[in-house]
């Protein structure tokens, strides 16, 4: 067993009883300064005293043993880079020392700051609405983003179940939309039809549960069909493990359940089309080369962009991606974490991020290395995509996707291979978004800083008018 702390989680599980330290060190037959050492961090976890702190207090081990802690420190650290807060930034000792000594303070300040970060955004997005619980409201898109950053955008049972579904049924991808058509037909007893555009509307999949058929639209290409099968798959296979998980996500919403099963069942069609063996080796021979691995199986090139964020198994990590698609508008329409950078969680609005410039670029990949106000560093590549075109005015439906990681990892992205690393201008100046960047001299600005002011001088005019 790994070397495991448990302090703070020990110290909030005695807390929750109200006891002392020498009364839970009596309720576990050690002394009291034994369990103040645990508690302190200054001796690690036995598996036999993990099994009695687990027996005696009636919880799951495995909720005692999670180590959470880096999560939290990258939490945390993203929060006290806010630009509201002024001064010098806790180190990371300091910010360790609030997570093992004072953890639910630590719980509270972050909820505090989501909220006042939600709370900026919707001020921002309603033109200054008054009410505090649309304010505060949080959407299914947060909740369900939440639940997948938590996880790691990673959900073992799901790839398991996918590895079991596969089980090496077909062997190419040209024949897959054959062979799910034919294997839900004789094992289910669904038939699958593709129909006119016409008569599906706006709709690109519907599965008729009670007539026991699935439709497609004929504005589907080859692998859309195919990921919509795999989808219909994981709900008629494996119902049970899709509700296993979505148990584990304490939401609520009706609205937002809903909306969790249909990402859970496309990220299983994901895991189903791309096994993660296969799939981890093709990424790492090709150096992250998004099209070859499209090739490779069959997919399309958001559908990898997906796959590649998924990659954090034990002993078969990739490169820890986020993923971001905008529309023409700049609207987040998509975006999945594999990890705590601070871009990731609130990014997509900055002009000088070339995620908006690759719309004049369409189909070609661009990368870009990016600095934040922080100092965070990032290495991104951004592409467009098209929506499925069925009409006239279904023309030109571009969207961008945006894959990064941080700078560190862009050695084994041969997107990055051609770059000098040491050239000191190869980072371009990001932000957020303007009401929250501190940048001055930005030739982009559109808001004046919420948090900040800009110089002026009446006499000067400087590259904005917000600043001179």
């Amino acid at each position: 067993m790994p070397k495991t702390l448990v302090g703070p989680r020990l110290r909030q599980l005695r807390r929750e009883r109200k006891q002392t330290q020498a009364e839970m060190a009596k309720q576990l037959g050690v002394s009291a300064s034994y369990v103040n050492l645990l508690e302190n961090n200054q001796r690690s976890l036995s598996v036999q005293m993990l099994m009695t702190i687990a027996d005696t207090y009636a919880i799951n081990w495995r909720d005692l043993a999670k180590d959470e802690s880096t999560r939290r420190v990258a939490d945390l650290r993203n929060a006290v880079q806010d630009p509201m807060f002024s001064g010098d930034m806790p180190d990371i000792q300091e910010l360790r020392g609030a997570i093992d000594h004072a953890p639910r303070l630590v719980e509270h300040f972050l909820q505090l700051h989501d909220s006042h970060r939600a709370a900026l955004e919707k001020i921002m997005k309603l033109g200054g609405a008054d009410s505090a619980s649309e304010l505060l409201r949080s959407s299914p898109e947060s909740m369900i983003h939440d639940f997948f950053r938590d996880h790691s955008n990673y959900f073992p049972e799901l790839e398991t179940a996918a590895e079991a579904a596969w089980g090496g049924r077909f062997s190419t991808p040209e024949n897959r939309y054959s062979e799910l058509r034919d294997r839900l037909e004789q094992e289910h007893g669904i038939s699958v039809v593709v129909r006119r555009i016409d008569d599906m509307g706006d709709a690109l999949r519907f599965y008729s549960e009670p007539d026991r058929q699935v439709h497609l639209s004929q504005a589907l290409n080859n692998s859309n069909r195919v990921f919509q099968l795999a989808h219909v798959l994981c709900v008629v296979e494996h119902a049970s493990t899709l509700a296993d998980v979505v148990a584990q996500s304490g939401i609520e919403s009706p609205q937002a359940l809903a909306r969790l099963r249909v990402e859970l069942a496309n990220y299983f069609a994901a895991a189903f089309l791309m096994p993660y063996d296969a799939f981890y080796a093709e990424a790492e021979s090709t150096g992250y080369d998004l099209d070859r691995i499209a090739a490779a199986f069959g997919t399309s090139f958001e559908q990898v962009c997906q796959r590649v964020t998924t990659l954090q198994r034990e002993g078969a990590r990739g490169v820890p991606f986020f993923f971001i698609r905008i529309d023409k508008a700049g609207n987040v329409t998509k975006r999945f974490n594999s990890t705590s950078f601070h871009l990731a969680e609130h990014g997509g609005s900055c002009p000088v991020w070339n995620i908006h410039t690759a719309f004049y670029t369409p189909g070609v990949i661009m990368p870009q290395f990016v600095e934040m106000p922080d100092g965070d560093r990032y290495f991104t590549i951004s592409r467009t995509v098209h929506r499925p075109v069925f009409s006239e005015e279904t023309q030109d439906r571009r969207l961008t996707l945006a894959l990064g990681c941080e700078a560190g990892y862009a050695h084994r992205i041969r997107y990055a291979s051609s770059y000098n690393f040491d050239d000191p201008k190869l980072y371009a100046p990001i932000g957020i978004n303007c009401h929250l960047c501190p940048r001055q001299a930005c030739s982009q600005r559109a808001h004046q800083p919420l948090f900040i002011e800009l110089p002026m001088d009446e006499n000067r005019r400087g590259s904005t008018r917000y600043e001179s």
